[in-house]
């Protein structure tokens, strides 16, 4: 359908000379210039048929790296025939400038073009005549007079016109426009900007809409959680006997469990034990959340031993897994972790074997769950004397659940591994 409207436009182009893409304007300033009229609205048409061309086949459209019109939105073909519009409208306004250095008109015989042709051949016609009349006027003695006055015209002429391509006094022109030509160009990219910024806030605007303020479109990316450690670090190393060595860990630790409070969990409201709590019938959109005290961590909460257990070489590592909206893992899930070394090492866990109770799921967003906190797990390592000074590494996992725990391409994917290393 597009190339049968291409070659019509052609057709009527052809046979009517393109006059009807000239304004009456033009042709009342120029009436013998219809040759002028024709040619420059036959550049008009042919951008016109190019860009419609362009959009027709699709060959074309992959070669002028353009996309084809199947897949082309229909905004952004709106868009660029508007752009095309005011394209062409550019070209019409300055057609003129155009049409009067190329071809003639009733109040100049002859084209712009040939006046700065005869003036130059008078230049050069001017410079021969000097020559030729130096030569005769050295042998009278008067050589020097004769060519200094016959070069002061052609100076004077080079300067004005230099003067004049910044700054023509006569016309009052600056750099080639007027005042109200300077005023119409500036006012034509004022719309013009501005039309384009009203497109993309509309765009923007229309994506918007699309969007849901508390949950994402897309969640499909993340369809397992991961599992981060607390002191945010993969390589613990501290002197027990120093207490600055460790001062680092115990202040991330503490200030990451001031959300844990019991005085700030007390206003979460108390769900079943074992049980999904599910608000999906519910009409309001703020989700409450169920607590998770600091004190179910017991030796390694702080409350007891302020130095979670760097004071005394036995440290304490907590364990969360990443928020995923709508998780509901099947099975009883629990955190098991194992040092990577002949003998074993004996850990203590908190909450007892440390489990992760289902009523802390789903997680309905950090807009709609303002007050959710994730469970924690705090595994405290029984090190020895004979485990210090040596680098141990331990890797924890999720287990008891659906949940994934050995893609081989995501090592933090419902398991962690960190390297502990305690100087005595």
């Amino acid at each position: 359908m597009m190339r049968k409207i291409v070659c019509a436009l052609f057709i009527i182009c052809a046979r009517n000379g393109a006059s009807p893409c000239v304004s009456p304007s033009f042709a009342n300033v120029h009436p013998s210039g219809r040759t002028a009229s024709a040619a420059t609205a036959g550049l008009v048409w042919t951008s016109l048929i190019l860009s419609l061309s362009l959009l027709s086949s699709p060959s074309s459209s992959r070669f002028f790296f353009v996309p084809p019109p199947e897949h082309l939105p229909p905004f952004l073909f709106l868009f660029l025939s508007l752009s095309l519009s005011l394209s062409l409208y550019t070209a019409h306004s300055t057609h003129r400038r155009l049409a009067g250095f190329f071809f003639a008109s009733p109040h100049r015989p002859l084209p712009l073009f040939l006046h700065f042709f005869r003036r130059n051949q008078a230049h050069i016609f001017r410079a021969t005549t000097t020559t030729n009349t130096h030569k005769k006027t050295k042998k009278k003695g008067k050589d020097i007079t004769m060519a200094s006055t016959e070069d002061k015209p052609a100076n004077k002429e080079n300067t004005s016109s230099w003067k004049d391509s910044i700054y023509n006094s006569r016309t009052g022109e600056v750099l080639g426009r007027t005042a109200c030509s300077w005023a119409l160009i500036l006012l034509f990219y004022l719309v013009f900007y501005c039309f384009l910024a009203g497109m993309f806030a509309l765009t923007m605007w229309v994506l918007l809409l699309t969007l849901d303020d508390y949950v994402p479109k897309y969640r499909d990316r993340v369809p397992f959680p991961g599992l981060v450690i607390r002191p945010n670090s993969l390589d613990i190393e501290f002197n027990k006997s120093d207490h600055l060595k460790y001062a680092t860990y115990v202040k991330h630790l503490e200030s990451f469990l001031q959300r844990y409070n019991d005085s700030t969990q007390q206003m979460n409201v108390d769900c079943s034990p074992g049980e999904y709590y599910l608000q999906d019938n519910t009409e309001v959109m703020t989700k409450r959340a169920c607590p998770f005290k600091r004190s179910a961590l017991s030796l390694c909460s702080g409350l007891s031993d302020t130095s979670f257990g760097y004071s005394e070489g036995k440290p304490c590592v907590l364990l969360k897994m990443n928020r995923i909206i709508g998780l509901k893992p099947r099975g009883d899930p629990y955190i098991n972790c194992t040092v990577k070394k002949e003998s074993p090492i004996q850990m203590q866990y908190f909450p007892i074997e440390g489990r992760i109770d289902k009523m802390y799921f789903p997680y309905y967003g950090k807009r709609a769950h303002e007050d959710y906190v994730q469970p924690l797990v705090a595994v405290k390592l029984l090190l020895t004397k004979e485990d210090y000074n040596k680098e141990l590494a331990v890797e924890c996992r999720v287990e008891g659940s659906d949940l994934r725990n050995d893609d081989e391409r995501d090592k933090f994917l419902g398991r962690v591994t960190f390297r502990i290393k305690v100087v005595e």
